[in-house]
């Protein structure tokens, strides 16, 4: 923060006092990363979507992502179009596409949060409607139609006009008994019945109201008192025909004109009720070939299945698209299922559905010959979990990656992502194999395999969920890694198909290597063909995964265990290379054993063990390994156990070359590796970091602070910082070179995974309980972050990255933002100094050129002496002119300069009388006063050459007053006291002595004061000579190796 009322420039000071200043009341940010935006968010909330036509072209189709929209659109295969800015003060709990707009509820369940509802065009706010004072509930669906805008909350509906925006009238449900008139089927209106909607209650009625009039017209009753209450109604393509689905399973087609069941069918069931409805309205689809009309689907919350019916001759259903979206799991509510709404475009043969797997997806009717169920079209999806585990992707040989374009994300929803920062349609989840092709041959799609109760589901194909990736591009092939059908993770021990090694040397093989929670195998990855790979390697103890790691050439895999063991595998061949410890032969064991019993015989050859080095085949880690580390010269492996023990393997034999135990004190939780500066930090269970040198084997730095468990943490691209995220919800960065904390982030959850890239210009979190990921920019590419340390209680809570990038930055927008005055916690106003203490000798700020000049003059003056006088030409130029009188113009010429060189000679006569003036008189008052430090200002100012003509200039006087010989001695014996301008005063005294010693040598009062001078030059000197040789001996000491 700048000082407030100072002139001139700021110098930087001592601190002699702590007057503090009141802090800026400025929003919170951190020094050095600016909110980005937030990826992998598409359909995450329950708030069904909302579609509306384009034109005669495309369809538009908008969700909801929490506070803010994502409008998709269709023709270019859901590609997002836009996001809506800024985003609405709480959760968005209803929304309605209609022409150009888009109406979006807000709002919480609490009856004192404010709500709202925006209309929203193009991505911007453009408009808000006001609503009615005595609103004190959520609304849940809106409905525009007509002239009217219809918001329908739990047990009332508003009314507003489309022209104006007013509210025109409420419509409260009565209640029959306490609760019954909660609208639980929601609302909608009918073709061709004007001003009248239709409303859904919870004890089973269906209630028709006039909005004009506000006037209930009619009721429609349940076919019977059992059915429960209303899920949902929705108006069918034939006139007057509406269904109406309950909640104890019956869905009815009824005939609203005459109030009439027209048809009945169980759709549903008490525990899965049905709550979407849709009817298709191209006029095909039904019959036995599919050129009927009468097609209507049905979906619910409770499973990611939708059935499609037949609603002629009785009703019957066609078929059944199991596993649209991820069905609810039994794990919990962490991983999300269902379907949340689905809906036929008008006049399409192609339904959109969206669940609460976080997907958007689209199918269509066109296989031939006629299908009842239809095929994918096209699909915009992300993690249906929160997300474990990030890695961005390492740049190839050849750097195509650039480091910083795709982000490896796994989930535990059992998926791995890779997510593009560049394009949001090139980000893709990574295939397992065709799911829904084994789970038919599995049975699991079969109709009755709901009746037999909880068996194998959709998921339960997938490999677990992951948690650890491993990755190295130097062998991925790309699209053309190992072209045809492979066998997928298949066991290294029982292949079942033989290995090609020369294709896979010609075209690359697998690049990531996954672990997964408990589970004994890992499995790889092929990148470039964003498919699962061919091998699942199995722990060498059968234990589970704990961690893994993959070399730099990208040709082995390392996998530690639970139980200890770490073995290595080649990803080419998908064969076991190596062990750590290495595999001992019998005969290789006895001698080992051999070796043990010689060696504990006596106490000195048990020391003597020490010196020697492991023996072969021992060193196995006790308890479960939690990180592996390859050098970057595949020379080394290191791992770090729960045990307390970092091991450095050699990599070729297994052999044990060393280790560093600190157990029992601390357990290794984990380990990071900078490769450019060689050097590992591990995390410990005392909620602490460490950093070793791997060449020394020797802590350089131990990083606390951190109030709950550490979750993750990373090296930053450079090996600066370290970014550490632990359970208090903080995200910390340390500066390696001075071991401060720099900076910190305080979130609203703990976050549980980061990522930092390649480039430098991206952090990554995953956050408790989130599925999208949240980016972060690093504002230092562009502006300088200072080093200074921070305080545990200067950490801010910061506001989040979100989806729509409100709030964030770009990077070009933090190099561009002005900075921001930085706050300090002791920010003082420090006062002007000439010497930070008087023990100290202080140099000048003079040049270092003008005090040498002054020494050198006379050298330097006969240096430039012209060697000889100039000469005038012989001839002149043939081409030049001949004048009659230039002989006389020269004269004047002449005559004009001697004129002029006079003048000029006596105004620079009276400046140096005046200059000669000031330099005595300021040593006249400097002696009368015994202060000289106007003259010594003087002094410095002057240039050498007049330096040394005053110099010259000092006279001997007839008495002591009058001696400016005396004086000047007297001024640089008061310098040399006050030990400041040192080496000027050397300077100026032995130009002076130089200049006058005759005339100090004829004088006893000049002689006496030189003395006093020598002894304070001596006793300077001395001092100054101790202490540069101390210091030169306390450096030497820290560089010599043996210290």
């Amino acid at each position: 923060m700048p000082h407030s009322e100072h002139e001139g420039p700021l110098i930087k000071r001592q601190k002699l006092n702590s007057v503090a200043r009141p802090k800026s009341s400025a929003s919170q940010q951190s020094r050095i990363f600016s909110p980005y935006r937030t990826i992998g968010l598409v359909s995450p909330t329950n708030v069904p979507f909302t579609s509306v036509p384009l034109g005669n072209t495309t369809f538009q189709v908008t969700t909801s992502i929490g506070r803010s929209l994502q409008t998709y659109d269709l023709k270019r295969g859901l590609n997002l179009v836009f996001m809506t800015r800024p985003q609405t003060p709480s959760t968005i709990t209803a929304t309605c596409a209609w022409k150009q707009k888009v109406f979006a509820a807000w709002g919480d369940s609490t009856e004192a949060s404010s709500r709202g509802v925006w209309i929203l065009q193009r991505g911007k706010k453009v408009g808000e409607l006001e609503l009615p004072p005595d609103l004190h509930e959520p609304i849940k669906q809106i409905v525009v139609f007509g002239s009217w805008i219809l918001a329908c909350g739990l047990t009332r509906i508003d009314v507003f006009k489309t022209e104006t925006l007013e509210h025109y009238t409420t419509l409260f449900i009565m209640a029959s008994e306490k609760g019954d008139n909660e609208l639980t089927g929601g609302i909608c209106t009918m073709p061709t019945y004007l001003n009248k909607i239709f409303a859904g209650r919870r004890n089973g009625w269906v209630e028709i109201w006039n909005v004009s009039t506000g006037k209930l017209i009619y009721t429609i009753l349940p076919p019977s008192p059992d059915c429960g209450a209303v899920t949902c109604i929705q108006p069918s393509p034939a006139l007057s025909l509406m269904a109406i689905s309950y909640a104890g399973g019956p869905l009815v087609i009824h005939d609203v004109l005459t109030d009439k069941k027209v048809l009945e069918v169980e759709a549903g069931s008490e525990d899965a009720p049905v709550t979407s409805i849709s009817f298709r309205t191209d006029g095909i689809g039904a019959g036995e070939d599919g050129r009927k009309e009468g097609v209507m689907a049905t979906a619910t919350e409770s499973s990611g299945d939708i059935t499609f019916w037949d609603l002629n001759k009785g009703g019957r259903i066609m078929g059944v698209l199991r596993s649209a979206h991820n069905p609810p799991t039994q794990e919990g509510v962490s991983v999300r299922g269902g379907v949340s709404k689905v809906e036929f475009l008008a006049g399409q043969p192609v339904i959109v559905t969206s669940g609460r797997d976080n997907s958007l997806k689209t199918w269509i009717f066109d296989e031939t010959p006629f299908s009842p169920i239809p095929r994918i079209l096209h699909t915009r999806s992300g993690h249906a979990a929160p997300v474990t585990c990030l890695q961005f992707l390492p740049s190839d040989f050849e750097g195509a990656e650039a480091g910083n374009k795709w982000l490896l994300s796994g989930g535990k929803d059992r998926s791995l992502w890779g997510w593009s920062l560049r394009r949001d349609g090139q980000s893709t989840e990574l295939s397992q194999g065709n799911i829904r092709k084994k789970a038919k041959k599995f049975g699991i799609l079969d109709s009755s395999t709901l009746s037999r109760g909880p068996t194998t589901t959709l998921d339960d194909l997938k490999a677990p969920e992951i948690t650890g990736i491993a990755c190295s591009l130097n062998r991925d092939g790309g699209m053309g890694a190992l072209p045809g059908k492979q066998m997928l993770w298949q066991k290294s021990q029982n292949q079942k198909k033989p290995i090609d090694a020369e294709v896979s040397g010609m075209t690359g093989w697998e690049s990531i290597v996954t672990a997964h929670k408990d589970d004994s195998y890992v499995r790889t990855w092929f990148w470039g063909r964003k498919r699962a790979g061919r091998w699942a390697f199995q722990t060498g103890d059968g234990a589970n995964v704990s961690t893994v790691a993959m070399s730099p050439c990208g040709t082995f895999a390392i996998v530690g265990s639970v139980g200890g063991s770490i073995d290595m595998f080649n990803l080419q061949s998908g064969l076991h290379r190596q062990r750590f410890p290495s595999k001992l032969t019998p005969a290789q064991a006895r001698q080992v054993k051999m070796q043990q019993l010689r060696q504990a015989d006596t106490v000195v050859q048990l020391q003597a063990r020490s010196t020697t080095g492991f023996l072969r085949g021992t060193g196995k880690h006790t308890q479960a390994v939690t990180g592996i580390v390859v050098d970057s010269m595949n020379k080394n492996v290191i791992s770090c156990s729960l045990d307390g023990k970092v091991k450095f393997w050699e990599f070729l034999t297994g052999n044990l070359l060393d280790e560093i135990n600190w157990a029992p004190m601390t357990g290794i939780t984990g380990c990071r590796y900078h490769a450019a500066n060689d050097l590992m930090a591990f995390s410990c269970d005392d909620n602490s970091i460490r950093v070793v040198d791997i060449e020394t084997k020797q802590t350089i730095r131990e990083f606390w602070g951190c109030q709950g468990k550490i979750s993750d943490f990373i090296f930053s691209n450079d090996g600066r910082w370290i970014v550490a995220s632990s359970q208090d919800a903080i995200i910390r960065v340390w500066d390696l070179p001075t071991g401060h904390l720099i900076d910190a982030i305080r979130l609203e959850k703990p976050c549980t995974a980061l990522a930092f890239s390649a480039t430098g210009e991206y952090l990554a979190a995953a956050t408790e309980g989130e599925l999208g990921v949240s980016i972060w920019n690093n504002k230092t590419l562009f502006t300088h972050v200072p080093t200074r340390q921070i305080s545990e209680d200067s950490i801010k809570k910061i506001s989040a990255p979100t989806a729509s990038g409100e709030g964030g930055q770009g990077l070009l927008e933090a190099a561009l933002e002005e900075a921001a005055p930085e706050e300090e916690e002791n920010d003082v106003t420090t006062p002007s100094l000439d010497q930070l203490s008087t023990d100290m000798m202080t140099l000048s700020l003079v040049p270092r050129s003008r005090w040498q000049t002054l020494l050198h003059l006379d050298l330097i003056k006969q240096r430039n002496k012209p060697k000889e006088a100039p000469k005038a030409p012989e001839k002149a130029p043939f081409f030049l002119p001949s004048t009659t009188n230039a002989s006389a113009s020269n004269l004047e010429a002449a005559q004009a300069k001697t004129d002029q060189d006079r003048s000029q000679s006596r105004i620079t006569r009276f400046d140096r009388n005046r200059a000669e003036q000031a330099f005595t008189s300021k040593l006249q008052v400097g002696a009368s006063n015994g202060n000289f430090d106007d003259f010594i200002e003087h002094l410095k100012a002057l240039p050498p050459a007049t330096a040394d003509l005053e110099l010259r200039s000092l006279t001997a006087g007839d008495n002591d007053d009058s001696n400016e010989l005396l004086h000047f001695i007297r001024a640089m014996t008061s310098r040399l006291v006050a030990r400041r301008d040192y080496e000027l005063t050397q300077a100026w005294m032995t130009v002076f002595l130089r200049l006058h010693f005759d005339l100090i040598l004829e004088s006893d009062t000049l002689m006496s004061a030189l003395a006093e001078w020598k002894s304070h030059q001596g006793d300077e000197g001395n001092r100054l000579d101790n202490l540069v040789s101390y210091c030169g001996g306390v450096v030497t000491f820290l560089r010599s190796p043996r210290t």
